[in-house]
């Protein structure tokens, strides 16, 4: 086997369709655009969400909802997750930095701690925002809050 005589498997090509090159390739004539009419001239596009004159689905459904320019996007972190983070690497504060280190959160987001789990050692806790019992359950085991 060489350059000069390798062929792609049987049956993985198929020929080109050549449309409009003559009566006689049985693709001439109206070029498999069958006859008149709108989708058969040159130029003819179909707009997007077109329905054929009936009334399209975005303007026969209601409008509903808004976004709220002043909503702030928090990534959330529980508290299981931190006690983790604290056990395997031995710390005693845990911030954002931290947090990025270990692949958690990107540099833009900012962070909201939660409850979920449970905290045992005491540690100084940086972060965007706390919920109310993410900050009970962090005083509770001796722990501190800093908020940013």
């Amino acid at each position: 086997m060489n350059l000069s005589n390798l062929k792609p498997a049987e049956g993985s090509t198929k020929t080109r369709k050549r449309i409009g090159r003559g009566t006689g390739s049985g693709l001439g004539g109206t070029s498999t655009r069958g006859h008149k009419g709108q989708k058969s001239r040159s130029g003819y596009s179909k707009k997007i969400g077109f329905e054929g004159g009936q009334m399209p689905i975005q303007r026969r459904l209601p409008k509903f909802g808004f976004k709220n320019i002043n909503h702030i996007e928090y990534k959330a972190i529980n508290l299981d997750t931190l006690q983790t983070l604290a056990d395997a690497q031995q710390l005693a504060k845990i911030g954002i930095e931290e947090l990025k280190a270990a692949g958690f959160v990107s540099s833009k987001q900012l962070v909201k701690i939660l409850a979920k789990g449970t905290i045992t050692s005491a540690l100084e806790i940086t972060a965007h925002a706390f919920s109310k019992t993410a900050e009970e359950a962090i005083t509770k085991a001796g722990g501190t809050i800093v908020k940013l």
